[in-house]
């Protein structure tokens, strides 16, 4: 055994440790036997500790439940909304500007007042020049009987300078700027986007929109204000749903779910409600 042992200290001597190949054989390099590691790229909110996202329990359940009571497009809002009171053959800026008067007249108005409004000002000409070159009387006179009307003519009537003067007789094209013209607010802008532009910066909140994500808890704590509610849809609610959301839940709102006295007993989400009534 003493005998073997210097040829034993040859052999490691030329292979370079224990695990090392025999002479004569291509040594294998040592970085080809390690694993590579490979980084992993998290997206936002994910990996080892981080949180995950809020979202409410079965709303996609309840989602599509709402969009197959939907499916008939029979509600106000289907055959007289804003994207119904437009001249389709007008030049797209006489278009883009009939869409931003018609939300501005359908604020607490029902949809029904505003689009007859609508129509009665499309018979005189519905474009900058034409409303400027109208008086304020007559202005109230036509779109009467619609919510605040008086005070809408002054918002009307100062809007529409402004967009001959700053913008060349078209609307701005961003949420930021439309929210700056007088009697605009944020759901007005964001839908102006959605019908005028084809663009979808956020979510369109309005009376029915916030009642019904309360009402289904679509939002992680109650809010008090459609805008509130929108900010707290716009944290969970996927970007691809932002458009069709407004569309779904005012129909709905309109027909099932009313403000006073909702047709619980009517509602396919009944059963996974938390606001419904039971029998």
């Amino acid at each position: 055994m003493s005998a073997a042992r210097p040829g034993l200290r040859r052999l490691r001597s030329a292979g370079g440790g224990a695990g090392s190949q025999l002479q004569g054989t291509p040594a294998v390099p040592r970085q080809s036997r390690r694993r590579k590691s490979v980084a992993i790229a998290y997206e936002a909110g994910q990996g080892e500790g981080a949180e995950a996202r809020w979202e409410p329990p079965r709303w996609r359940e309840q989602l599509q439940r709402i969009r197959q009571m939907r499916s008939g497009r029979d509600a106000p809002v289907d055959e007289m909304g804003v994207h119904r009171c437009y001249d389709t053959s007008a030049p797209p800026e006489v278009r883009r500007y009939q869409v931003l008067l018609a939300l501005m007249l359908s604020s607490q108005t029902k949809d029904q007042v505003t689009s007859a409004a609508m129509l009665r000002l499309r018979r005189r000409g519905l474009t900058v020049d034409s409303v400027l070159q109208m008086d304020e009387e007559s202005l109230g006179h036509i779109i009467y009987p619609v919510g605040f009307w008086r005070n809408k003519v002054k918002y009307i009537k100062q809007t529409t300078a402004i967009l001959k003067q700053k913008y060349g007789g078209d609307i701005p094209s961003t949420v930021e700027e439309l929210v700056q013209l007088p009697g605009v607010g944020p759901k007005m802008a964001h839908l102006a986007m959605h019908i005028a532009w084809d663009s979808v910066a956020g979510i369109a909140v309005d009376t029915h929109v916030h009642r019904i994500s309360n009402r289904l808890q679509w939002v992680k704590k109650e809010t008090k204000s459609p805008e509130q509610t929108r900010v707290a849809l716009e944290e969970w609610l996927p970007r691809d749903l932002w458009k069709e959301i407004n569309w779904l839940l005012v129909g709905f709102g309109q027909q099932t779910c009313l403000p006073v006295s909702p047709r619980c007993s009517q509602c396919l989400n009944q059963d996974i409600c938390p606001a419904a009534k039971r029998p």
